[in-house]
């Protein structure tokens, strides 16, 4: 058993293992029968709590949710953990500290996995890049371009690019770089030559400084034949992106978060698995 919280934990080859999973995830059906995965999540959160909690339930577990504010307490996050692998077989955090699920991966000896923190978004990239990969023949030899600010999308596509070896660079103002990422401040510049076009959603405090950072159609135009723009939802139509761009054939629509599905049940199989 292992948890997943980084990808750079895992070899290339343990990552396309996930995704041969994913390739045959008709014959797991049961694979959860008896199982408890609990699971911490906030209100707010959607495609990734409905995709693994639907996930869960049809390879035949028991999902129990709590809200991540539930870990914020007086008690040694490793009693609550020693307490809680009685009962659970693996557990999803969504929560803002990553140290946090370190501690509580070390503390049990059963898997923890990393639904998003402040620092990356592992199980999102894996789903994107599953889906990419049915899309793109060569969609790690492609050029990745990452528009928007440091933060833990830009930096889960930075650990992506490391743990698979594609190229990735950023388009954003310099103050906001991510660091150990080439960042081109000019967006029609930085577009060219590019293939796979990724956005994040813009803080309220940064949308001013963004207003030349919007992808637009015709700056879509700009890049590679055949280019796919994958922003990260939720998205902003009118801010990060315009309307036209998102109802053109550049937007890689909704069913491409389609993957999230059998791709999270993916990594509960292979974290679950000896």
């Amino acid at each position: 058993m292992k948890s997943f919280i980084k990808l750079t934990d895992f070899k290339k080859s343990e990552l396309f293992e996930i995704f041969k999973i994913a390739d045959s995830i008709e014959q797991y059906e049961g694979f959860l029968k008896g199982k408890t995965i609990v699971m911490f999540f906030p209100s707010s959160s959607i495609r990734t709590r409905v995709s693994f909690e639907k996930g869960i339930f049809l390879l035949g577990g028991q999902s129990i949710l709590f809200d991540p504010a539930t870990l914020d307490k007086k008690e040694d996050i490793r009693d609550v953990c020693g307490y809680l692998q009685n009962w659970a077989d693996a557990v999803i955090v969504r929560y803002p500290d990553i140290t946090m699920l370190d501690k509580m991966a070390a503390a049990m000896t059963i898997p923890v996995i990393n639904a998003l923190t402040n620092d990356n978004h592992p199980c999102e990239m894996m789903s994107d890049l599953y889906a990419l990969s049915k899309v793109r023949a060569d969609y790690l030899k492609d050029e990745y371009l990452f528009v928007g600010a440091d933060g833990n999308i830009g930096r889960a596509w930075k650990e992506a690019s490391e743990a698979l070896g594609f190229s990735l660079t950023q388009s954003s103002p310099a103050k906001y770089q991510i660091s150990g990422v080439a960042c081109n401040d000019n967006l029609k510049n930085a577009l060219e030559g590019k293939d796979i076009i990724c956005t994040d959603s813009i803080p309220s405090n940064m949308i001013g400084e963004f207003k030349d950072y919007q992808i637009s159609k015709d700056l879509m135009g700009v890049a590679n034949k055949g280019a796919i723009l994958n922003p990260c939802p939720p998205f902003n139509r009118g801010e990060e992106v315009t309307e036209d761009v998102i109802d053109s054939d550049y937007f890689v629509g909704y069913g491409f978060k389609q993957s999230l599905l059998k791709v999270q049940q993916a990594i509960l199989i292979y974290c679950l698995s000896d």
